[in-house]
């Protein structure tokens, strides 16, 4: 029988970082620079293969209108995850799965102007939700790499719901070939933050440039080999998306 790896767990519930102001302005922008993207996508470049496997580009737009509208409204994030807890496999696979077959099949005019007003409502709706609430932990264990661990709803809320919209921004335009817009006080603060959380994740002592307008420098300790890259592939590499060895395969979720 071949052997079996357990994977390495971290139960105490993670928490956002990023001070609160900062990720609610994100996340209204992410909203919008993703909704901008879909207007201006010709009607050929919805059924591009991406980087997810087995999505094209309207199955992500589906997806993430599934999680704004999610994000916008208690009684439909209820029913989402009501779904999602009783369908099989992974329980963030089921969910993703659920929003593709339950909007997908919306012409794309209407996909386009559903995301746009429910990204600004969920933005509204996550900058309302009281600290109390957001302490609380998940109840599902989320899967990170090989990594087991936590989430409090305000990580989920503060942090996951601007990234996932982010990277999935990212693979909409690396199948389409739509330039990605990019801003320092946006996407450099979001990298900033995923590099932040990286270093914790590792904790081994860094030599980082990353390039482009989201990029920045960053040194921790000492005896790290320095490492270049461009910041959206060094996110793509830490979702996943990239081969990664040494301490670039330490994953965080997006």
């Amino acid at each position: 029988m071949a052997a079996t790896t357990t994977p390495k767990t971290s139960m105490r519930p993670r928490r956002p970082m990023m001070e609160r102001d900062l990720a609610m302005r994100l996340a209204a922008t992410e909203y919008g620079r993703f909704a901008d993207l879909l207007d201006r996508l010709p009607p050929e470049g919805w059924s591009r293969p991406t980087d997810c496997p087995g999505w094209d580009v309207r199955a992500i737009a589906a997806h993430a209108f599934g999680m704004a509208r999610m994000a916008e409204s208690l009684i439909e994030m209820g029913r989402q995850l009501s779904a999602a807890r009783h369908a099989d496999g992974e329980f963030l696979d089921a969910l993703t799965a659920h929003q593709v077959e339950k909007f997908s099949g919306r012409d794309t005019e209407r996909l386009c102007s559903d995301y746009r007003t429910s990204g600004m409502r969920a933005a509204r709706a996550r900058a309302r939700t009281p600290s109390f609430v957001r302490s609380r932990a998940m109840p599902e264990v989320q899967k990170v790499g090989e990594v087991e661990e936590r989430w409090t709803v305000g990580y989920l809320l503060d942090i996951i719901l601007t990234r996932d919209p982010w990277m999935h921004r990212v693979d909409i335009c690396r199948a389409t070939g739509e330039s990605m817009v990019l801003t320092a006080d946006h996407d450099g603060a979001l990298v900033a933050d995923v590099v932040d959380e990286w270093k914790i994740r590792h904790r081994q002592p860094i030599d980082l440039h990353l390039t482009g307008p989201a990029g920045g420098r960053w040194s921790t300790g000492t005896g790290a080999r320095p490492t270049e890259l461009d910041a959206v592939e060094f996110c793509r590499i830490l979702s996943g998306r990239g081969p990664a060895t040494g301490i670039l395969a330490v994953q965080v979720p997006f």
